[in-house]
């Protein structure tokens, strides 16, 4: 039989001796399945050879960490850099304009000068301004 007793009728001493050959070989097998109980896996590849995760794990990780780093730069770009660097400048303003009191006179330096640099929709001498500017900045 495939278990390695013997089928049919048999003596008493017969089968005291299967069992005796039995727990032998059970015996000798035990050290192997306390070796195979407390053994790691083996982890391989296509070609058999053996594979290290852990330093596949940290391929993969430094290689998701440069992937992020680069679309991160996408994304800032994407955004438009001028206009990143205009909404910075836009929330200093805001911070430097919430320092100053709340009542603000006449002789307000800051805000004279905020109201001459807006342009205004229809101004006649907007114009001129606009020549006069370009012509400093060309000569500078």
């Amino acid at each position: 039989m495939s278990s390695g007793v013997r089928a049919g009728l048999v003596s008493a001493d017969v089968l005291r001796k299967e069992q005796q050959e039995l727990q032998k070989h059970d015996k000798s097998l035990k050290h192997l399945e306390e070796e195979s109980r407390n053994a790691k896996t083996v982890f391989r590849d296509k070609s058999g050879r053996k594979r290290n995760l852990a330093q596949e794990q940290l391929e993969q990780r430094l290689k998701a960490e440069a992937e992020s780093k680069r679309e991160e730069q996408y994304a800032k770009w994407g955004k438009g850099l001028a206009q990143e660097r205009q909404q910075q400048q836009n929330v200093e303003d805001a911070i430097k304009e919430m320092q100053k009191p709340l009542a603000r006179y006449i002789d307000d330096q800051d805000l004279d000068r905020m109201l001459r640099e807006q342009e205004r929709e229809g101004d006649p001498m907007a114009a001129l301004i606009k020549k006069r500017k370009a012509k400093e900045n060309k000569e500078k």
